[in-house]
């Protein structure tokens, strides 16, 4: 397995979701999270830990941004959701302007996300965990359920074929039931070429795999999720 870990400051920036738009590009059902174990991997910034563990489901969210107090972490989060915005005014003409009316609803999105994580980052520590994909510090078979939105696949620049596979069976390791994963298109709004080649090897190890439609589309095409089952014996 690589040790590769890719460092939060210098190649991505770190904005986040809230729970509706997790529920929506992964399909969730709400009331199916409760008394799950849930892992939100690359949680970053986002509102979908506090929300789930609202619902009842035991979370947990793993990143590299995860260590210093909420107070340090607030303004680059800040900053990050501003440069966000900017671009969005940008590249408007790119995206599908359907589930979000506008930029400024989508930087609300985004504003209220930062706002929930930093809230309970603050007063629950324990959901949040320093590390990173590919080699998370979790036991095997540590949750139910192993989301990841944002990262893999749409880095193909950044992150390579070996890098996914990687992280995808280290997913599945900790995954007892399922794992789920959101976009499929890299930056470059072409379906990621690192997709086909980690199904084949996943089937290859013995895990259930397929791609479903998902109701929620912001870039153009992107309308689909990974979901991995575990081989049936461990």
């Amino acid at each position: 397995m690589s040790d590769r870990k890719f460092e939060v400051e210098d190649d991505f920036l770190t904005i986040g979701r809230t729970f509706e738009e997790y529920r929506r590009m992964l399909d969730l059902d709400p009331a199916a999270l409760t008394g799950r174990s849930v892992l939100d991997c690359g949680g970053g910034a986002g509102s979908f830990t506090a929300t789930a563990a609202a619902l009842g489901a035991d979370t947990i969210a793993v990143d590299p941004l995860y260590g210093p107090p909420a107070a340090e972490l607030e303004p680059g989060l800040v900053q990050a959701v501003t440069e966000t915005v900017d671009q969005l005014h940008e590249k408007r003409d790119r995206f599908v302007w359907e589930y979000y009316p506008d930029v400024e609803t989508r930087g609300r999105y985004l504003r209220a996300a930062a706002e929930r994580f930093l809230a309970d980052y603050a007063h629950h520590p324990d959901r949040y965990v320093d590390g990173a994909l590919p080699a998370l510090p979790l036991d095997t078979d540590a949750v139910d359920l192993a989301v990841v939105t944002n990262l893999l696949f749409l880095y193909d620049d950044r992150l390579d074929r070996s890098f996914h596979l990687d992280a995808l069976r280290e997913l599945v390791r900790v995954a007892r039931e399922e794992v789920r994963v959101f976009p499929l298109v890299s930056l470059d709004q072409t379906r990621s070429a690192s997709l086909t080649p980690a199904i084949e090897r996943l089937r290859a190890d013995g895990c259930a795999v397929e791609i479903r439609t998902v109701p929620y589309e912001f870039v153009p095409g992107s309308t689909e999720m990974l979901v991995v089952s575990p081989a049936g014996e461990r």
